[in-house]
């Protein structure tokens, strides 16, 4: 298996803006945000997509919300912000590297396209 662009990050192989660290993920501002706030909240264990995700991951799963939730605490998303996870070609997946995208600091729009 190639090793994944957020690994090299994760790894300090590439360089990120990291807003969160801790023994299950990282949290990084997005090279090309959608978004006044873009953040990727991303697994150190190399789970490739939800779909994939094994049942003994869910404490990984679970985690990513909180620390959304906790990142977004950090910057001030009193306002509220979006938690975007795409799963496969067809549902936006860019990096087959699981990974949450916190989004905020305007108004989001309904559908998300």
């Amino acid at each position: 298996m190639e090793v994944s662009i957020f690994t090299k990050i994760i790894n300090r192989e590439i360089p990120g803006t990291f807003e969160h660290e801790d023994d299950l993920c990282v949290a990084i501002r997005d090279a090309a945000p959608q978004a006044p706030v873009h953040i990727l909240i991303i697994p150190k264990k190399h789970i490739v997509r939800t779909a994939l995700a094994d049942d003994e991951d869910q404490e990984i799963l679970g985690h990513l919300l909180l620390t959304a939730r906790n990142v977004a605490k950090k910057l001030k998303l009193e306002d509220g912000f979006r938690i975007v996870i795409n799963n496969g070609p067809h549902g936006g997946e860019a990096v087959p590297h699981l990974h949450v995208h916190l989004l905020g600091g305007r108004q989001m729009r309904w559908p998300p396209g």
